[in-house]
């Protein structure tokens, strides 16, 4: 067997230099006993002993002319920022097993295949539609291709599913359009026979605007403060918003590329355009040359392919009591996300997006005073299937009916969410699609990199919390011993002693004993931790150093990704930057991987 250094989005090929670039370094098997491969002029031979696929090494990421940088990946579980769901996801254990419907690997996808291929997926409804949809934008060749292709039987999705967060919201949203393309182009590398578009479905209906309408641009937190209600994709761009974009041109105008990132989100975000519109301008302004394809769903004709699931779901509330099931199950051993409700769907109009409810035969909109018998709620939704909205439960039931899909790309929310969901495809006889965790990246520079090594931190232990962090650089660089260990078990022995002299004299005396020497043991615990505050004290530079760069690189005490937006990057690199995290993109490995830009 050899290792293969696979190049080009993890899949070697003799030609394998894009744009004057080689693409990142990911570990493959050969069949062969010895692999022969050249990168530029030079000869490479790699033996391999007992390495199995999928196996991601900790090296260093491939150079590129424009933006030199190196790699490490860990273990996601290592981290300590992801659930028990979401490892024990990734290690495929038994107890999660009954909840998804492939295995996560090239397998699985192929399985995935096989199934979407027994479903009449609408593409003749989605190409229109997606054709209709991007008439009014400058579109690249590679989008409106990828289009015209899902008219075809032999081509499929992979999907990554957000809300339009205003200026693109957290890093990990453009993490997860990345994962797709890199994912979408490594499958279609793999299985020649099948097309694979990469795809982000636009979450427009979504009405939470403290989420979605929040930014922070190294590290500053901006909020839109504009007074529309209802779907966030349906909102509009006001003053308050312009209001916003002149603070990230202030912030960032002096960049190096701080008037590109302008001009993009100047001609995304114009006064009276929809935020679905504008996120659909942006993401394409954005990827549109890897091809990616944006899906807004709430349009009348996509929305009329739901129907009869919505129809089902009014009717007998089949999704909450199928849930429920197995939220009973999973529940067990998991922390469950999502309960639902007994219609798990919304009424959308204008600018408003309630919960639709029943009350005997009669179905309720009271926020709107609203009331339909069941005749009158399905004569609505034949006349406007656009008017009704899944929320969380049936929202993926939505997507996987109108995409022709094979694989999901989410988060760990979003896989712990889907896991509940299943049955609730098999009820209606929709393909569940292979799950698949989102990438994740920390990026920091070279500058910070050197500074966490002269605090004798790595990239492991840079997890850690600060005060954990600075215990152990203090118990590290101190020449005083710190610890009570031996005097300890010292106190130990002693008080065993007396414990059997004790007990000699009067048997009940036993237990007092070791009363006492429970409470010498806290006493010599008390002091031992008032030793390591004394010598904390002493270390006060080192313990400014620390929180600075933890500050900077988990701002909020949380994940870069989760926290800071892509503006900064972007002025300081441009497209650079983009194209360095989607070269060092994974398909269908695992691994959070720390980007440092040299």
């Amino acid at each position: 067997m050899a290792i293969v250094i696979a190049i080009n989005l993890g899949i070697f090929r003799e030609s394998s230099m894009v744009n004057g670039e080689y693409r990142s370094i990911l570990v493959w098997l050969a069949t062969s006993s010895k692999q022969l491969f050249t990168i530029g002029h030079s000869l490479f031979t790699l033996p391999v002993k007992n390495y199995q696929r999928h196996h991601v090494f900790a090296v260093n990421c491939i150079f590129t002319p424009h933006m030199k940088h190196h790699c490490t990946r860990l273990s996601y579980e290592s981290t300590g920022y992801f659930s028990s769901i979401v490892a024990d996801y990734l290690a495929q254990t038994s107890t999660l097993r009954p909840f998804y419907a492939h295995m996560p690997n090239l397998e699985g996808i192929q399985d995935a295949i096989k199934a979407r291929q027994q479903f009449a997926t609408p593409r003749n409804v989605l190409v229109s539609s997606l054709q209709q949809q991007y008439n009014t934008i400058s579109t690249d060749r590679a989008v409106t291709a990828n289009i015209e292709a899902l008219g075809d039987e032999k081509s499929f999705t992979v999907v990554t599913a957000h809300q339009p967060n205003i200026f693109t919201g957290p890093l990990y949203f453009i993490y997860k359009i990345l994962h797709a393309i890199q994912l979408a182009e490594y499958l279609s590398e793999q299985l020649p026979a099948y097309r694979f578009v990469p795809v982000y479905y636009m979450g427009s209906e979504d009405a939470d605007l403290d989420e979605l309408g929040q930014v922070t641009v190294d590290g500053n937190a901006l909020h839109w403060a504009t007074k529309q209600t209802g779907a966030v994709g349906r909102m509009t761009v006001d003053k308050e918003l312009i209001k916003l974009l002149d603070s990230i041109e202030g912030q960032t105008g002096v960049l190096p590329f701080g008037k590109e990132l302008s001009d993009l989100f100047r001609q995304a975000y114009t006064p009276g355009r929809t935020i679905q519109e504008a996120t659909l301008d942006l993401v394409n302004a954005l990827f549109g040359r890897f091809g990616l394809v944006v899906l807004i769903p709430d349009q009348h004709a996509v929305k009329a392919a739901f129907s009869s699931i919505v129809q089902k779901e009014l009717l007998e509330g089949f999704s909450h009591q199928i849930v429920s099931g197995t939220i009973s199950e999973l529940g067990k051993n998991y922390k469950v996300q999502a309960g639902g409700r007994e219609i798990n769907l919304f009424y959308l109009i204008n600018d408003r997006r309630e919960r639709i409810e029943k009350e005997g035969d009669d179905y309720l909109v009271n926020s709107l005073n609203l009331r339909f018998t069941k005749e009158q709620i399905l004569e609505e939704l034949k006349t406007y299937p656009e008017r009704f909205s899944p929320n969380v439960i049936l929202r993926g039931a939505f997507q996987e009916t109108v995409l022709p899909n094979i694989a999901f790309i989410g988060g760990g929310g979003e896989l712990a969410y889907w896991l509940e969901l299943k049955n609730v495809f098999e009820a209606i006889g929709v393909p569940y699609p292979v799950l698949l965790l989102r990438n994740s990246f920390l990026v920091m520079t070279a500058d910070q990199e050197k500074r966490m090594q002269q605090l004798d931190l790595n990239h492991q232990t840079l997890f850690h919390k600060a005060n954990l962090l600075l215990e152990q650089l203090v118990k590290k660089r101190t020449s005083r011993e710190l610890a009570l260990n031996n005097e300890t078990e010292q106190l130990k022995v002693l008080y065993e002693q007396i414990k059997q002299q004790a007990g000699a004299v009067d048997g009940t005396l036993k237990a007092h004993v070791e009363s006492l020497f429970v409470k010498s043991s806290k006493r010599l615990a008390e002091l031992e931790k008032k030793m390591l505050r004394a010598e904390k004290r002493k270390y006060e530079a080192e313990e400014r150093q620390i929180q600075s760069l933890k500050k900077q690189l988990f701002p909020n005490d949380s994940l870069q990704e989760r926290v800071d937006n892509l503006s900064g990057w972007y002025a300081r690199y441009g497209k650079d930057w983009i194209d360095m995290v989607a070269n060092n993109s994974l398909s269908l490995e695992s691994g959070f991987t720390i980007l440092v830009i040299d």
